[in-house]
């Protein structure tokens, strides 16, 4: 018991220490909150001014609630540079010669990777409400939505600190990040419906994770969707819970091998 509450004193301070790093890098702060900010108004004016949907319905308010999870996916290169960036300096290997309960370094990372993602969807809504998109369907829905967007984060936080454990230079992920992210996000449902493409490639895109959560929480919003039928289409709120969990189970456990490796 005095184990675990040490664990979590010290995965607090990490957390601190995290946040204390961003409030102290004002570019950064502003780097960080811009990315989300021009996603909303580009692809809100861009493609929600110029393209319609076939039933009629707003293409915004179907297109937002994609690019919502396209921002937390795309906080893969946050997470992942961060870590490298620690390993690559030495200060992993620091804190293990400290007194510090060896998990507080991942927990630390990964509770604050939530607060901002909390942060920078609170910024996304507001956006969101700035160009004309609303959600429909109350509070608590909204809410829920929130809550599977955040699930998505904290499954994609492991995936970039495992990726900055392996790599261990921010340079290298930052190129890695790009060519992981933008095929998830092309073969999806964030701009356009499964079954407007190739068989094939639709059901790919069904499956797809980021598919999961954005027709989840077009769902919870009760903003627009096309289509549908399949499967993971009618279950998409499963999967948008199952996905995260499943990501989570492989890469959590991967993340602390890895470092716990690194320090033998």
């Amino acid at each position: 018991m005095r184990r675990t509450r040490r664990a979590m004193a010290d995965g607090l301070t990490m957390t601190r220490r995290n946040m204390a790093h961003l409030v102290r890098t004002p570019e950064e702060v502003a780097l960080y909150f811009l990315l989300p900010i021009m996603f909303v108004l580009v692809f809100g004016y861009v493609f929600g001014s110029g393209m319609a949907l076939p039933d009629g319905g707003d293409y915004r308010e179907f297109l937002l609630p994609g690019v919502f999870a396209m921002t937390m996916l795309y906080g893969l290169g946050a997470t992942g540079s961060a870590v490298a960036v620690d390993a690559g300096r030495g200060v992993i290997d620091r804190f293990r010669s400290m007194p510090v309960a060896r998990s507080a370094l991942l927990t630390g990372r990964s509770t604050a990777d939530l607060l901002r993602a909390l942060l920078e969807t609170s910024v996304l809504l507001v956006c969101g409400l700035l160009v004309g998109w609303e959600w429909h369907r109350g509070v608590g829905r909204a809410l829920a939505a929130v809550a599977l967007v955040l699930a998505l984060r904290v499954a994609i936080t492991w995936i970039g600190i495992y990726l900055g454990l392996v790599v261990r230079d921010p340079d290298t992920v930052g190129m890695i990040v790009f060519p992981l992210a933008f095929p998830l996000t092309a073969v999806s449902n964030v701009f356009t419906a499964p079954e407007l493409m190739p068989d094939w490639l639709g059901t790919v895109a069904e499956w797809n994770p980021l598919s999961a959560t954005v027709t989840a929480i077009r769902e919870l919003f009760g903003n627009p969707g096309l289509g549908g039928g399949g499967w993971a289409s009618d279950n998409a709120l499963l999967l948008a819970i199952g996905w995260p969990v499943l990501l989570t189970a492989i890469f959590a456990p991967l993340s602390v091998r890895t470092y716990q490796k690194q320090g033998d």
